[in-house]
This record gives C-alpha cells, sequence and structure tokens, in this order.
C-alpha cells in the first residue's frame, strides 16, 4: 500500500466490513486526517458541500466508507487532477469499489485499487491465543476483531450476519424480503465447492433465476463469496465450464451451515468442501493482498477428471490437489500425475508445479509432487 501511495495520487481500500481496512490505513498513513462517511453529520455535510468537505483534507486524508457518498469520487476527481501529488487520498469501501461505475468512471487511472480480506493463516498467528489445530482453525475463520476483542467466534459471527450482511442487502439491492435472502445465504453455504447452478439454487428458495443471480452479486460484492472459474484454454478436451462457489472466510461459512463447535467439522459431510474452500480462499488472500490478479482456475472434464486448483502465476503455474484428510493416500495424486498430459501450457509458461494440499502435518515430497500440510499453505509461495 505505502509503495502505491507514492505512485498514485489515490489509494482505494476495499474489502468486507471487519476486516481491518481502517485500521490498515491509518497505521500505514498516520500523519493522514481521519473522517468516517459512517458518520450522519459528516456524511451530510460531504453531501450537501462537497467541496468544502474536501477543502480541509486536501494535504492527506483517510476517507472511510466513501461508498456511502459515491458522488464525492467526482470530486476527489478534480482535486488529484488540479494536484497529482501521489498519496494524497486513501479511500476505504466495505462494497466493491472496482465493481461501481463511480470508480470506474471517475478515477480511472488515478487510483490504486487494493482488496484487503480476512485474515490469512499467518495474519491469524500473530494474535495471541489463536487457534492450532486445522478443525478450530477453520471453524473460527480469519475475522480480526474476534481475535481482537477476544468475541467468541459464534456470537460475533451471528452478529455480523444480523447486522452487516442485512444492511448490505438493503443498500446494495434494495432486498425487502430479508428472510428469503437468509435462506438464500445459506442455501449458497450448502452448495460450496460445487459447480453453480443459479436455476436450481434459485428454485431451492422460491426466486427466479435472475433473482438468484442479482442476490448472488450482492453476497460477492460484500465480499462474502467469491467464484472459481474453470480453465478451458489449449485443452484437448469437453471441458466443464461452469465456476464453483466458495466463500471468503470458512467462519462464516460454517455458522451458515450450522455448526456450532470445531468438533463438529470431523464427521460433517460438507468437511472436504469447507476445507477446499479455506484452501482457495488462502491463495486468494496470498495473492490479492501483495497487489496480484487472483488468476486462479480449476480443471473439470466431463469424465470426472478434475483439478481442484491452478492458478497461472506468470512463468510459474501451480496446480492443488485439496484433501481434507490426515493420512496421505495413493489417490491423492492421480490428477496431478495425469496433468502434464492432459493440459497444454500457454507460451512462456516453464514450470507447472503440483501440489497436493492435505489436512495433516508432515511435508515431502513424493512422485514429483509436493505434499503440504494445511498449516503451509503460504509455503507453496515461498514464504
Amino acid at each position: 500500500m505505502a509503495r502505491l501511495a507514492q505512485s498514485f495520487p489515490v489509494v482505494t481500500v476495499t474489502g468486507p466490513r471487519q476486516s481491518g481496512k481502517t485500521t490498515l490505513c491509518r497505521t500505514v498513513f498516520p500523519e493522514h486526517r481521519y473522517v468516517s462517511l459512517e458518520v450522519p453529520d459528516t456524511r451530510a455535510f460531504a453531501r450537501s458541500d462537497p467541496r468544502g468537505f474536501l477543502e480541509p483534507l486536501c494535504g492527506g486524508a483517510v476517507i472511510d466508507e466513501v461508498q456511502r457518498v459515491p458522488d464525492l469520487l467526482s470530486y476527489v476527481q478534480g482535486e488529484v487532477d488540479s494536484d497529482a501529488q501521489p498519496g494524497r487520498f486513501v479511500l476505504t469501501g466495505s462494497a466493491n469499489l472496482a465493481l461501481l461505475e463511480s470508480v470506474s468512471q471517475s478515477l480511472a487511472g488515478r487510483t490504486a485499487l487494493l482488496q484487503l480480506l480476512p485474515c490469512s493463516l499467518d495474519e491469524v498467528r500473530l494474535f495471541p491465543g489463536a487457534p492450532l489445530d486445522l478443525l478450530a482453525t477453520v471453524w473460527t475463520g480469519g475475522y480480526p476483531a474476534i481475535f481482537d476483542r477476544g468475541v467468541p467466534a459464534g456470537e460475533w459471527l451471528g452478529a455480523y450476519v444480523a447486522t452487516y450482511v442485512e444492511r448490505d442487502a438493503r443498500q446494495l439491492l434494495n432486498i425487502g424480503d430479508l428472510e428469503t435472502f437468509q435462506t438464500f445465504i445459506q442455501m449458497c453455504a450448502g452448495r460450496v465447492g460445487q459447480l453453480l447452478n443459479l436455476s436450481s439454487l434459485g428454485a431451492d428458495c422460491g426466486i427466479t433465476h435472475n433473482t438468484a443471480r442479482a442476490w448472488l452479486s450482492v453476497l460477492e460484492t460484500s465480499f462474502l463469496t467469491f467464484r472459481l472459474h474453470p480453465y478451458h484454454a489449449n485443452v484437448g478436451t469437453r471441458l466443464v465450464k461452469t465456476p464453483k462457489l466458495y466463500f471468503h472466510d470458512t467462519g462464516l461459512l460454517c455458522f451458515l451451515l450450522g455448526i456450532r463447535q470445531p468438533e463438529q467439522l470431523r464427521s460433517h459431510p460438507l468437511r472436504g468442501a469447507i476445507f477446499e474452500s479455506w484452501v482457495a480462499s488462502e491463495v486468494l488472500r496470498w495473492r490479492v493482498h501483495r497487489g496480484l490478479r487472483p488468476d486462479m482456475y480449476f480443471l473439470r472434464d466431463h469424465k470426472g477428471y478434475e483439478v481442484d486448483v491452478l492458478v497461472a502465476d506468470g512463468e510459474r503455474w501451480l496446480a492443488l490437489e485439496v484433501k481434507s484428510g490426515k493420512t496421505v493416500a495413493t489417490d491423492f495424486f492421480a490428477a496431478l500425475e495425469a496433468l502434464p498430459r492432459r493440459i497444454t501450457l500457454p507460451p512462456g509458461v516453464r514450470r507447472l508445479d503440483r501440489a497436493v494440499v492435505y489436512g495433516g502435518d508432515e511435508a515431502r515430497l513424493q512422485r514429483d509432487i509436493r505434499v503440504v500440510p494445511w498449516s503451509g499453505v503460504a509455503s507453496l509461495f515461498g514464504e
């Protein structure tokens, strides 16, 4: 963030509510003035007199929850066009501002866009009392307030769903039937790791295909869910072209699934899919927190062959098989061993690394494939 602020007059940080955006920005830019558009009178001032609002902030400011006054961005544009000094404004927003027309039109070429998602495993472990075993880690998730304030995860996540999710639903899509929307969120949780079928999802909730599509966009805009799209270039077979659905935070996912204790995960029928979502979200966080494009896919054909995660990382691509079991089995390696025969890498890709990420604790090399314990996902990227 600090590096980008040396090149761009505006840095925009998006992410889910309570992911730590405000704390991060105020820590990195302690000399900037701080204002929050969540405060009603501050928001009213910014709406009624945007030039007057910005005048005392032109020397450097962190403007929090800027999505609450989207018209303000046009005036920020005017300020930075007249004085493009790097790092003047740091904007935060809980909706995905990269998808909002106001940012793309007003600040195109003027702002660096960053995402701050819930904490990664390595970040969680910086907190005192962080969970150490796999089940507790996946069940608790990565929202920093749970660790920083010492609030029981189930209580905090329940309040999060009741307040932030419902408020975002009202603000972003003017959803009136919150009970049905709540059912929709829970239905999405029940389909984690599966191919996304909006017609089936909508039918199970009693809504239309188009409504399901619109509501899912709310979940994605609020950084609750994300889609992993299939890779289908340069592969000589019929491939599935439907994305899979994942959650950014498995603590929230477990709460929506009614999992109230970590031990329930041990025998839960969706344990494998939940673990797969956790690994995919860990990889995604590693990339977007460094300002990289996600460039993540999965591979599946109509005969059942599948690679869980494929990361297109420049000259080096990485293929992952994700297994929640604690014991390495022979069949863990089948898909990865067949991958070089099934895929033609684009020009410029020099390496195809393969790894099994599993629920155990031992790391080793087997059949020229890395075996990586759940706690070592960051090691896949050299950390």
